[in-house]
């Protein structure tokens, strides 16, 4: 019976130390492939990045438009805007002449 029962033993020894070394390689070939996979992702990102830098047109600045002159019914649809507020007893005379003043200065 001690013959059978070191034996038993050695094979679970054996047995328990192959699986021991197998979840071992199988980790680190894990890692090396989850590495390798990132590796390849970073890769096709920047080459992704580089493709679409070189396909899209160059910004052209924008150019500065001159400021095109007020049209003269604006100013007329301002000062009617004055007289109506004088009329409505909104402003007075010299507030009125005073915002006058200040649009035809424009």
């Amino acid at each position: 019976m001690p013959g059978l029962l070191r034996g038993v033993a050695r094979t679970a020894v054996v047995a328990g130390t192959a699986s021991a070394v197998a979840g071992r390689v199988q980790r680190r070939q894990a890692a090396k492939f989850a590495d390798r996979d990132a590796q390849t992702a970073a890769d096709r990102n920047q080459a992704y990045q580089e493709d679409m830098a070189q396909t899209q047109p160059p910004v052209a600045a924008p150019v500065a438009a001159a400021p095109a002159p007020q049209p003269q019914a604006d100013l007329v649809s301002q000062l009617r805007d004055l007289a109506q507020l004088r009329d409505d007893g909104i402003l007075t005379q010299e507030e009125f002449d005073a915002q006058k003043a200040k649009v035809l200065a424009q």
